[in-house]
């Protein structure tokens, strides 16, 4: 039976999540990893796991472009601010969700640095698929952390075994913050 639930926006997040988890030799018994499809069905999420629901404890990730619908999302199950402002985003990390700036791809590439994960392309046997995306006109000019990132989400797939990649290769002293803030209030 469920105790907790650790709510993420994709497949990716949650497959990074579970691939930590196993790094750090943590046992998510009784911890649900559910990626909800978006952001934006995080009010739904809540509605089911949240104090209305199955009255679970809340913890999550989410991106810094999606901060208002976790704010709105959490205001409208009671879990906002009792002074009627909207919670910020120190509010929404004490109540277990954590910001990734500018998503948990980013975080991680930024974590492991370009080198790394141009390590783990090669690895992947997609060099010569990262040198192609690299070439194309409108690549150009971009900062290579947002280039790599890109990257990730242009095949079917790749995103979502890339966020594992990427946490099996990250030094566990280098854990992002929002993921080391959510581990730690995994108690």
């Amino acid at each position: 039976m469920s105790r907790a639930v650790v709510l993420v926006e994709g497949e990716s997040d949650r497959n990074a999540v579970l691939a930590l988890a196993a790094r750090l030799g943590r046992e998510l018994n009784g911890v649900e990893v559910v990626a909800m499809g978006g952001a934006t069905n995080i009010g739904h999420a809540l509605v089911r796991y949240g104090p209305d629901g199955l009255d679970l404890e809340l913890h999550g990730l989410y991106d810094e472009a999606e901060e208002g619908y976790f704010r709105r999302g959490l205001e409208r199950v009671g879990l906002g601010n009792a002074s009627g402002r909207g919670l910020g985003r120190q509010e929404i990390a004490a109540l277990g969700f954590h910001c990734c700036v500018v998503d948990l791809e980013d975080e991680l590439v930024r974590a492991l640095g370009v080198p790394a994960v141009e390590a783990i392309i090669e690895a992947e046997a997609e060099t010569r698929s990262w040198q192609r995306f690299l070439a194309q006109p409108d690549r150009l000019g971009h900062p290579m952390t947002q280039q790599l990132r890109r990257f990730m989400g242009t095949k079917s797939g790749r995103k979502i075994r890339y966020g594992g990649l990427l946490v099996g290769a990250l030094d566990l002293d280098r854990v992002p913050p929002p993921l080391a803030a959510l581990f730690s209030g995994l108690c």
